[in-house]
């Protein structure tokens, strides 16, 4: 007869699904789980709020595509990691997230931090509203089952974000000796896109005048990504990227023309609104990467036809009519769709003038950045800050952004080697994502440089995510954009009211205000430097890079927006102008 308990088999369940970190802090109904974990090979990161330890398992787990595991602790526990587990599943990031609960006896009676006011006692309910799936477990005998069922449902079909909620009591219960710890299963199909469709889809891409592929985050897997550039090359289509579809394809390649939408640029949107055939590949078509959906600016369907591929039905017409909808994986269907199009047509075609006219337009994008960031102002401009961190970095460094300008323009104007990537809070927007989720990619790539590129409000929103870094000996780089307010922000108050109140940081008597970030990461234990000179910041990012310590580096910055060609309703709404319907 098996001696283990429900907490220690489920450690070995864990173990046995190939998992090596959960992030999370402890509260009392958790602590059977961490005492099994203590002789475990698995590492607990132990954080010291819970928002920041869902960001470090969601940047861990889209640095190494497996699931995260977050342990979080009754009522405000569990209640602290909303907004972190919120802003991976609105990304499609898989998370398991694992919580005690109040004993199941004393379910409804109100014990300590128990979930129940106004309404029985529910936490699951908190998550309902994002998360794919909740279980509530009721007895130890389905507690292994419930796990599996958690990690099959999280990777699976669109990832996203599952809770698996453990009353205390269940986990020092002894284990059913014949559970067995549910092995998953040992194959993970994904449905791919049937010959008739993808004969259908060469079709229309062959036959277009004006074709354009736009493909977003879910364009993940590498041999996927290859396959589109494949492709694209032998049709000369042109491509576009969302914001979380940027480095997917390199952004030197010559027939990419960057982000549409908001700060999308006006030689992009020729194409996106001139385009007869649009392939759209894993994206669903965001507010800010479709101009608020109105059709005078970024996307015109009809009369471009709409041939659109997602994992998700649900994401299928949601935003603009089909003319072709898929529901297959990108990846699968990119190599069916190419398959049928060499079939038709084994010679590479050539739209005379396109490359040239693609690459000059990207050319003037960013030596227009390069140009505004060779000035030494002080403080520095946005654009100084990006282009001497671009020529620091070593090529496969990862870039882990905030919101703002740290967001913003990088998508729009920085440069991405090929082998770099982009890590960025899409879906929530997340201010406070950066700081974190830079530690858990740091976990996830420990050799690598890994920058949380952040302004002032998210480090100030995060700062927890510096001791863990120091307690992790992860050398996470902060550099902190610090303009002393949420710019972004004020940008937008005071050019649509003509003030800022309310969005920039002063002291008592009205003058601006700041942290001295450099000293908070000095009494954490990592390196710390103000950058009082233009020249200053650049010896500081070689000096961080080659230490390989946790580092903080704050850099004054002025209040500059960035640059919004393309269209955002919102500005419509501050000037008074609502679109046809609105009431």
């Amino acid at each position: 007869m098996s001696t283990a308990t429900a907490a220690e088999a489920l450690v070995a369940q864990l173990e046995s699904y190939g998992v090596e970190y959960v992030f999370g802090t402890c509260g009392h109904t958790n602590i059977a789980l961490l005492d099994a974990l203590g002789p475990s090979p698995i590492r607990f990161v132990i954080a010291r709020h819970e928002q920041a330890a869902a960001h470090a398992a969601d940047g861990y787990a889209r640095m190494t595509g497996r699931p995260g595991v977050l342990l979080t602790h009754v009522g405000p526990g569990m209640m602290n990691a909303v907004t972190g587990v919120a802003t991976a599943a609105l990304d499609s990031v898989p998370l398991v997230v694992i919580t005690g609960d109040i004993p199941s006896y004393y379910q409804g009676r109100h014990p300590h931090q128990e979930v129940n006011l106004h309404a029985d006692a529910d936490q699951t309910a908190i998550y309902r509203p994002f998360c794919k799936r909740v279980w509530q477990v009721q007895r130890v005998q389905d507690l292994a089952r419930v796990t599996e069922r958690a990690f099959w449902t999280a990777t699976t079909g669109r990832p996203g974000t599952v809770l698996v909620n453990i009353p205390m009591d269940l986990l020092n219960r002894p284990a059913d000796p014949g559970s067995g710890g549910r092995p998953l299963p040992a194959q993970l199909g994904t449905p791919g896109l049937d010959l008739p469709t993808a004969e259908r889809i060469a079709d229309a891409l062959l036959s277009a005048e004006r074709p354009l592929i736009y493909f977003g985050g879910g364009l993940r897997e590498p041999g996927a990504r290859a396959e589109l550039r494949a492709l694209a090359e032998h049709l000369d289509i042109p491509l576009a990227h969302s914001l979380m579809g940027k480095g997917a394809v390199p952004d030197q390649h010559p027939l990419l023309l960057g982000m549409p939408g908001f700060w999308g640029l006006e030689a992009t949107h020729e194409h996106t609104r001139g385009a007869d055939v649009v392939l759209a590949l894993a994206t669903r078509f965001a507010e800010t990467d479709a101009s608020s959906w109105e059709s005078a600016y970024t996307w015109n369907f009809p009369p471009s036809r709409l041939i659109q591929i997602d994992i998700d039905p649900a994401e299928i017409g949601r935003n603009y009519p089909v003319d072709i909808g898929a529901v297959a994986d990108v990846g699968l269907a990119v190599r069916s769709i190419a398959a049928a199009v060499r079939e038709r047509r084994a010679e590479p075609l050539t739209r005379p003038g396109l490359r040239e006219g693609v690459a000059a337009a990207r050319r003037a994008v960013f030596e227009a950045a390069r140009e505004a960031g060779r000035g030494d102002d002080f403080p520095l401009r946005p654009q100084r800050i990006l282009s001497d961190l671009r020529e620091a970095l070593p090529d496969d460094a990862v870039l882990v952004t905030d919101v703002g300008w740290n967001k913003n323009g990088v998508a729009q104007c920085y440069e991405l080697p090929e082998r770099g990537r982009f890590i960025t809070p899409g879906g929530a927007s997340t201010m406070g994502f950066g700081p974190a989720a830079a530690v858990g990619v740091q976990i996830a790539e420990p050799e690598r440089v890994v920058v949380a590129l952040v302004g002032d409000g998210g480090m100030s929103a995060q700062l927890p995510a510096v001791p863990m870094a120091v307690e992790q000996g992860a050398p996470v780089i902060f550099l902190v954009m610090n303009n002393r307010a949420h710019g972004t922000i004020a940008d937008l108050q005071a050019s649509s009211f003509g003030r800022s109140y309310g969005c920039e940081f002063t002291d008592a008597q009205g003058r601006p205000y700041s942290p001295d970030f450099a000293r908070y990461g000095e009494s954490c234990g990592a390196d710390g430097y103000t950058v009082g000179t233009p020249g200053e910041l650049r010896k500081a990012l070689t000096d961080a890079v080659s230490r390989r310590r946790p580092a903080v580096l704050d850099v004054p910055m002025v209040n500059e927006p960035v640059p919004t060609p393309g269209h955002w309703n919102i500005k419509d709404i501050y000037a008074g102008r609502f679109p046809a319907g609105a009431s």
